[in-house]
């Protein structure tokens, strides 16, 4: 699942959390990738809302121990990410058929791929699936995946 996000911090801080009660706002901050002090305020946010509590360990130590409450939260929270993230796919899904037509229409059975990630993934799959097949050369019209935006450029494809 994506760590932190500034969007919605809870989840990957429960999840820590309760995977590992021991863990410190150092320890915390340093897997999410985030400052100390952003921990610090979310966690006490987290406090005053009831999800965590806070036991003395040891002089020093605080555990962080996750309430039902805060259990309820995370299952929350987790669907609306899964969710969230099954709209994106049908989003990109979409917006790649409609590029692929495009494609088709102009000609091409053929296209290259510029971009990474997951979004990239969903258009390498999306091209296997309407049959479009998936160039090297610079002969095919080349998808270009900018964020969630897929642009065609024609400019070293034949018929274009």
């Amino acid at each position: 699942m994506e760590l932190y996000s500034e969007r919605n911090p809870d989840l990957p801080i429960l999840e820590l959390i309760e995977n590992d009660p021991d863990a410190t706002q150092a320890t915390l901050a340093d897997r999410l990738d985030v400052a100390i002090g952003t921990i610090n305020w979310h966690l006490k946010r987290l406090i005053e809302k009831g999800y965590v509590k806070v036991k003395r360990a040891e002089r020093k130590k605080l555990k962080y121990i996750i309430t039902p409450e805060g259990i309820a939260l995370r299952a929350h929270l987790t669907m609306n990410y899964i969710q969230s993230s099954f709209q994106l796919y049908r989003l990109m899904r979409k917006r790649m058929v409609e590029a692929l037509e495009e494609v088709r229409l102009a000609g091409h059975h053929q296209v290259s791929i510029e971009g990474d990630g997951d979004l990239a993934e969903v258009c390498r799959l999306t091209c296997l699936e309407q049959g479009i097949e998936i160039a090297e050369d610079g002969n095919a019209p080349r998808l270009v995946i900018q964020g969630l935006k897929i642009f065609i450029d024609w400019k070293d494809s034949k018929n274009a």
